[in-house]
């Protein structure tokens, strides 16, 4: 399927693609009970089965907010995870560093600018590029921005479960709190005008996607909803999510809701696609088109 170039404004927003930096995860892990000879075609592995994901966030960018979701892995990784760990985790998960200002600058963006950062979560790679190393101390990188994430978000980071504990640091969200940074919310909400959060819980506790609307437009941010262009399908979900079934569910109804609106999901994670828009297949959905921005 060929991909084709978008240009789009949706609620006065320019849609701005922030890719901060190609990492690997293990493609089993990311697909779960699919069988490999399936999801290989979608993106190949490597040599150590691991599959290039980026960490790709998302600017809404008016004449009055920047608005930033997500923010990647960040850099910093010895500095906020010592030296121990931050070396072995950025060569585990072959991170490749510092793309999250360089993106910004791209659209003429200092972090300074940037208004407010949603978080759809605290897991390393959505929300490492929140706060950065300054002269020995972390502190949040858009010094002028207040930071989203949901209550029952920060209470599962704050106190981990076993099968999360590899995924949520102190680092990423302490120094947010420590400078008062941190707007807590609790439930599906309006945030700003043509800009709300819906809440997931089968992926992690308290995950949030952002929706983009105004009379024309409909988009998704989907978070780790939908990781991927190749997880539209709904029995596609991450052997990382904690409860499937709630998790296809919860798709279910975001996929229906993008198909019957022709709206776009905007990926965090596809190596080779910004967005899509999807369509009905018989009980299930696939991928229609798709974009980059």
């Amino acid at each position: 399927m060929e991909t084709r170039k978008l240009n789009l404004q949706i609620a006065g927003y320019e849609i701005l693609p922030i890719p901060t930096g190609i990492f690997a995860l293990d493609g089993g892990a990311m697909f779960g009970t699919v069988p490999k000879v399936l999801w290989e075609k979608a993106i190949p592995p490597d040599e150590k089965n691991r599959i290039p994901m980026e960490a790709r966030a998302l600017l809404l960018k008016s004449g009055k907010r920047k608005i930033l979701i997500d923010c990647g892995n960040g850099q910093d990784f010895i500095a906020k995870y010592g030296e121990k760990l931050g070396a072995k985790f950025a060569q585990m998960y072959a991170v490749n560093e510092g793309g999250l200002e360089k993106s910004l600058h791209a659209h003429d963006v200092q972090p300074e600018e940037i208004t407010d950062v949603i978080l759809t979560h605290l897991h390393f790679d959505h929300a490492g590029g929140g706060t950065t190393e300054k002269k020995g101390q972390l502190v949040p990188t858009f010094p002028n921005a207040k930071y989203y994430v949901q209550k029952a978000n920060l209470e599962t980071a704050s106190q981990p479960n076993i099968r999360e504990k590899a995924s949520y640091f102190e680092a990423n969200f302490k120094p947010l709190q420590g400078a008062g940074v941190l707007k807590v919310l609790e439930g599906p909400q309006e945030l700003f005008e043509g800009i709300s959060v819906g809440v997931s819980h089968g992926h992690t506790q308290g995950q949030q996607f952002v929706k983009i609307e105004d009379a024309n437009h409909l988009l998704f941010y989907c978070g780790d909803v939908i990781p991927t262009s190749a997880h539209v399908r709904l029995a596609w979900v991450m052997g990382y999510d904690l409860e499937p079934l709630k998790l296809i569910s919860e798709k279910q109804i975001l996929l229906a809701q993008a198909s019957d609106k022709k709206g776009y999901l905007y990926f965090e994670h596809d190596p080779f696609c910004d967005l899509a828009t999807v369509e009905r297949n018989q009980s299930d959905f696939q991928v229609s088109q798709r974009f980059t921005l």
